[in-house]
């Protein structure tokens, strides 16, 4: 079947949206369309200029006998804006006070355009950072976890708090909470990863950070190597931080529980090297 431009274009663009970080090559739009390798470049370049006009992302061009097209989602520094404004905005309602200083965000968490965004935004930052999966412990990082790795195409690994039979042989390890400052009990399947990967680790809520530092002593069990730390919301309290190296969109800067108020400013996401 011949191609139209107009439906190459439409085609083309659905795929590589649905691939992101794949290395396509194009020899694989040429066979798909029946169309010569010079009009698929002439139709990239189209698809090019348009994700970068809309901020959607980039094409990256790979040359030689084994090149291809990537294309890389990106969020333009007014997108991260908004989405933050927006985080905050919704944040900020007194009724979302929990006790301990916690935040309600599970209604956030399951609304699929906005966890969509932040996935994005975290995928942004990290797009030029080679990364194999995606690590967060159950269950509220899940969804940001998954969201991640949407963009960045690779897998989520879900640490548990117990063992399940499902998981086969696991790895646990002991952490020192780092607000509470008990002693809890992370598990991993032998199987989810393999020795070598770079792992992104994520969750929705930090506190002091202590879940962070139980996660990357996890990866030093299966000789992984850590990538980064994305956090959808920091608390900003006086304790002592026990990481210093991470990507926050909000910082949860007060909250009295008494006044039902809460406090919430920009994270460090574009002082910590975000966009």
């Amino acid at each position: 079947m011949k191609w139209k431009r107009s439906e190459r274009l439409v085609d083309m663009t659905r795929h590589l949206l649905e691939h992101p970080h794949e290395l396509i090559p194009l020899t694989f739009f040429s066979e798909r369309y029946q169309a010569a390798k010079s009009s698929i470049s002439e139709d990239l370049t189209i698809v090019k200029e348009t994700f970068e006009e809309k901020g959607v992302g980039k094409l990256v061009t790979v040359s030689g006998a084994a090149g291809g097209v990537k294309f890389i989602p990106q969020t333009s520094e007014d997108g991260v804006r908004d989405l933050i404004n927006d985080l905050i905005e919704k944040l900020g309602q007194s009724d979302r006070l929990l006790p301990g200083g916690y935040l309600f965000m599970t209604d956030l968490l399951g609304n699929p355009r906005i966890i969509d965004r932040i996935g994005k935004v975290f995928a942004s930052a990290f797009a030029d950072t080679e990364i194999d999966a995606i690590m967060t412990v159950a269950t509220k990082g899940i969804p940001i976890a998954h969201a991640i790795a949407r963009h960045l195409n690779v897998p989520v690994v879900v640490v548990r708090r117990d063992s399940k039979v499902t998981e086969g042989s696991t790895v646990s390890i002991n952490y020192v909470s780092g607000s509470t400052r008990r002693i809890q009990t992370m598990v991993l399947s032998k199987r989810s990863m393999q020795s070598g990967q770079k792992v992104l680790i994520t969750d929705d809520f930090m506190k002091a950070g202590g879940t962070m530092i139980g996660m990357k002593n996890l990866l030093e069990e299966f000789g992984c190597e850590l990538a980064g730390i994305a956090v959808l919301v920091e608390a900003d309290y006086p304790e002592e931080i026990l990481i210093d190296d991470y990507l926050s969109l909000i910082k949860l800067q007060a909250v009295n529980e008494r006044e039902r108020t809460i406090e919430l400013a920009e994270g460090n996401y574009f002082t910590r090297g975000g966009n």
